[in-house]
């Protein structure tokens, strides 16, 4: 299963690490994608929890906005 998620607030490549590592974190997640010019955070995974990335985004001090 892959999802995907917009990130606001990212605006360099520290965010995307600190984004990237919280999120790698939540159970089930195999890979995650980062895009800084796009936002845009790709979860690879099985039976990933959608508010446990939110709330693994908001933990890296970002919010997932579509």
């Amino acid at each position: 299963m892959i999802a995907t998620y917009i990130v606001a607030g990212m605006t360099c490549e520290h965010c995307v690490a600190s984004v990237s590592e919280e999120v790698s974190e939540v159970a089930g997640v195999e890979r995650v994608d980062v895009d800084l010019a796009t936002g845009r955070l790709e979860v690879t995974g099985e039976r990933v929890s959608a508010d446990a990335v939110r709330a693994a985004v908001a933990e890296a001090g970002y919010e997932v906005v579509g």
